[in-house]
Parts: C-alpha cells; structure tokens; sequence
C-alpha cells in the first residue's frame, strides 16, 4: 500500500511554543464495546499499540491500525471503534502548548501542529510506540524529577513526530524519501530498477532503505516491483494477442522465460493459462480490496450476512438455508458440504475472510453502505446491470408516492431520529442503514445536525449516553422495540425517564414503537415492504 507523501505546511512557530506533558495513559476497546465519543480540552494523541479500529472525526472515518498515530488539537472530537476480534490497545497522551512571544508574555497555543492532517507517520513505528509506553511508565503524581524526566521523554518523543511530519524546504524524514521512490516505481515500473538505484535516489543506506521501504509496503523492493510488472501485464494479456516476448518486454522484464517463471510463482498459472480462465470469468474488487475472480454464471452461491433481501430483489437465489441468518456463526463445515461456486461475505474481517476463501471464491460486501452502491455491485458482479437499473428506478417511484400521499401530516423540515438499546444495556442512534434509509427522504423527515454528521462519516450507527438525547432527538422519534430482555429492559426504563419525558417529540406524541427484527432490516426487500407500512403508521398517530 503507497502512502502518499504528506503537502507542505504552513510554517508552525515551533521557535515560541513550549511543551508540557499533561498524562499518559494505555486503554483498551474490548471486543464487542464502542468507546464514547470524546471532545478533547488538550493536545490528544493517540497511538495504536496492538489491534484494529476505526476512528471517526469530524465527519471522517480512518483505519486506526499498526503504524497509527493521531494528533487531535483542543475542541476536537472523534471517537474509537474496534474492528477485528481481538482486543484495541492504544495510548493516549494529553499535553498543553504555550506560545511565548518576543515580549515573553505566555499564551495556551490551540492551533494545529501538522496543518491539514490529523494522522501521523513515522519510522519506524515501533519506536513511538516504546517511547509512548516509556512515558506511561514514567507517569508520576509528585513534583520533582520523576515528572520533570518523564516530560523530557516526551519532548523527544514531540521532536521524533516533528522530524517525520513536519515538512520544510530544507529537510525530508526518511519514510516521505521512501514514498516518492515509491511513487516512482508506481510510474516507471519498465525501467531498469535496482535497490542500490533506489536508496541512492532516498540519500539513505540500502539497508535502512529496504526497512522503511517493508515497513509501508510490507514486501520487499524488488518484490513490490515485480507484482507492479505482473498485475500490467496480467491487463495486457486480457487486452492483447501480443507474443510472450512483447508483453514481457513491455512490463520490464528482461526476458519472457524469467517473465514465465515469476507469473506462474505469483498466480500458480502461465500466463497463456491465465488468459484463457480469465477470458472466461470475471475479475471484480471486493469492498475490503480483494482481486476476486467470478465463476462464469455462478449457480451455488452461499450469501453470509444481513441483507438477504438485496440478492433476492435481482433474482438470485442463494443455497444453504438458513446459513446467513443474522448471529450464527459460520459453519465452514457444512459450507464446504454444499460444495458452493461464490460466497458473499458481509464483514471487513481478514481472518474470517482467509479461512472462508479457502473453500470457493469470495467477495466482501458491505451491507451497510447505501442500498443503490449495493444494488449496482451486485448488477455488476452477476451480470444484472439492468435488472439492478430498473429495481431502483422503480422503488424511487414507489417512494416519492409514499411521501407524496403523506404530505398532509408532515410539516416541512419534520426531522426524524430513529434510536435502539443494543448489546445489553446500551443506547445507539441509527446512522445509514435499517429504517433510516427510509425516512430521510428529500421528500421526508430529514436528520437532526447530530444525527446528519453520523450519516456524513458514513456511520451505520453511534452509541451515545442518556444525557445526550436531547442533541440527537428528532421532532420524530422511532424507538426500535430489541428482542433481547436485558435490552427491552434498558428501553423500558430510557421512556420511563424524566429526561425522554421531557423531549418534544415525547410531548407531542411523535414517539413511534416498533419491532427491530421487522423494521430495522435495511436489505432492497425489506425497504420496498416498509415503504407500504410507514403510511399507515404515521397516519394512524398524527
């Protein structure tokens, strides 16, 4: 993966702030939680140690993974979501700024360190992370050398962050050198390209070259440039009839033998063979980023996820029963009984992912993105374009009638907030997916600004506290009825709260109960079904 070299900054009066560490800490995100979001008073950084998360922030969504590390200036907010199975393990490090001006009077600095960027490279990462748990070692609660030590420790850590991210004229960090010969690589991949060539174009040893250069890639440079050979050339062995010899010598090869030989190491087929079985399939992009090959008319296809109802709508009917129904495990064994030609897979777990690929072809699929994204996927990957085409050209009718029969009971500008108790005793608002995709409508309800900047990261959802109803409430509310009793519980004493009580849309009586299993469904079946209940819904209790 190419990191693109960071742009040029503006000039940071680094000659007048001061810094000073105001703690240290390592936290985790147990599998299954959702930290709270946070609003930062201080310099935040936070540093990833071990796992995978998002962050969200300012209406953005970042991979918080290895090599992460975040900076955050006063009043900002973001909040951490784990990704994978495993435990999220991260540091965060709170420091103050003063700018002391020529005058020598001192004022609290709240500007950005690294304008234009939140997210922090340096090399090698492992560094920052052991100088972060040195700090957190080093916390102390009393005056005196302890504290005044470990604020020198994190002054070099400011210095190390400064060097890599900081951009000037004058001065490039190793890993932004790396990247441009990266970048390089990327454009001229048919030159005659060494790594001594390449480590003298960074200014830096062949050795240290070579390790930042895994570090961002995670493969070697000869290595990275001969997948760059191969993935060109695989394109002009679908696009041409040209020799062997012509295709190799256009990709950089010396000659078509060694070309022979390392496309059958990188695929497991010659190149001819290779042309054939494509010419035959489909070559597609999962949503994770896999290369995923499609079987020619793929019969027995096995769909693991939550929106059934997409593959439905097209006409495609997936085998195995039961198999995708929301919270079973996957059951390798008995996937591998049905013998299936395609699995569609609904998660962004590599692990998972690894272990089902084995047994046929696999394509990811986010079943929480917005319904024509998916739809329009699967038209491409099924060969059913048109069938994708007319499927949403006709539920857009369907649902500009159903808004257009309730405008009587709708006053312009009506918002609309749709919240669940999930996971035990926790409150979530819905983001981008369910019910939601119903209700805000150009014709509809439209979202509070809280509940729109959930929607703008892209957010299928974000937990949030009792406390902040008030910011995420609609003059409408849907209140999803969950099925698990410890949750019915939670919800059963949210409405009986003062604080619910006290909402306008709780006043007004615009308080909407309704199952979660029947109408938090976000597949294109389930949507067409709820587009003939809302009506009746609204109309009964306005």
């Amino acid at each position: 993966m190419h990191y693109p070299s960071a742009p040029a900054t503006p000039a940071v009066p680094l000659r007048s702030l001061s810094f000073h560490l105001l703690d240290a800490n390592l936290l985790s995100c147990r599998p299954g939680t959702v930290l709270p979001e946070e609003t930062t008073e201080t310099y935040t950084l936070l540093i990833n140690k071990s796992g995978k998360g998002q962050l969200y922030s300012d209406s953005k969504r970042s991979l918080f993974a290895g090599q992460s590390a975040f900076l955050f200036i006063p009043g900002s907010s973001f909040q951490l979501e784990r990704k994978d199975g495993l435990a999220l393990e991260y540091y965060r490090i709170q420091f103050a700024v003063t700018f002391i001006d020529s005058w020598a009077t001192p004022a609290a600095y709240k500007e950005a360190l690294f304008p234009g960027r939140s997210e922090l490279r340096v090399y090698p990462s492992s560094q920052l992370i052991e100088m972060a748990q040195q700090l957190y070692s080093g916390r102390s609660d009393q005056d005196g050398m302890p504290s005044f030590e470990n604020n020198m420790r994190f002054l070099k850590l400011i210095g190390f962050l400064l060097e890599h991210n900081l951009v000037t004229d004058s001065k490039t960090s190793s890993t932004q050198a790396v990247e441009r010969t990266i970048q390089y690589m990327q454009d001229h991949y048919t030159d005659k390209i060494t790594v001594k060539w390449l480590s003298v174009k960074a200014s830096l040893p062949s050795g240290q070259y070579s390790a930042v250069f895994k570090e961002l890639t995670g493969k070697k440079p000869l290595d990275y440039l001969t997948e760059l050979r191969i993935k060109r050339a695989k394109e002009w062995l679908l696009q041409s009839d040209e020799s062997l010899r012509d295709i190799a010598e256009r990709v950089g090869f010396a000659d078509e033998y060694y070309f022979n030989r390392r496309f059958r190491q990188t695929t497991g087929m010659s190149p001819r063979q290779y042309a054939l079985a494509m010419r035959r399939r489909v070559r597609v992009r999962d949503w994770a980023g896999h290369e995923v090959t499609i079987p020619d008319q793929p019969r027995r296809i096995i769909f693991y996820g939550e929106t059934i109802g997409d593959l439905l709508s097209l006409g495609i009917q997936p085998i195995g029963g039961d198999l995708w129904k929301q919270g079973r495990p996957f059951n390798a064994e008995k996937v591998s009984s049905l013998k299936p030609d395609l699995i569609i897979f609904d998660k962004e777990d590599e692990r998972e992912y690894e272990q089902i690929s084995r047994i046929a072809p696999t394509l990811t699929y986010n079943s929480y993105g917005p319904l024509e994204e998916r739809l329009l996927t699967l038209g491409e990957w099924f060969g059913k374009e048109r069938e994708a085409q007319q499927w949403l050209s006709h539920h857009a009718g369907n649902a500009q009638r159903m808004w257009q029969q309730l405008q009587p009971y709708i006053r312009p500008g009506e918002t609309a907030t749709v919240f669940v108790h999930h996971r035990g005793r926790r409150l979530f608002v819905m983001g981008n997916i369910g019910l939601t995709s119903v209700l805000y409508h150009p014709d509809g309800f439209s979202p509070v600004r809280k509940v729109q900047d959930v929607l703008q990261a892209d957010r299928a959802y974000k937990e949030i506290t009792e406390d902040c109803l008030q910011e995420y409430a609609g003059d409408r509310i849907f209140m999803l009825l969950p099925g698990s009793p410890v949750s019915r519980k939670a919800m059963e004493q949210t409405i009986a709260s003062p604080l619910w009580q006290s909402l306008p849309a709780v006043r007004n009586g615009h308080v909407y109960l309704v199952d979660e299993n029947e109408w938090n469904c976000g597949d294109a079946y389930t949507i067409e079904r709820l587009l003939r209940m809302l009506p009746e819904l609204i109309q009964h209790t306005s």
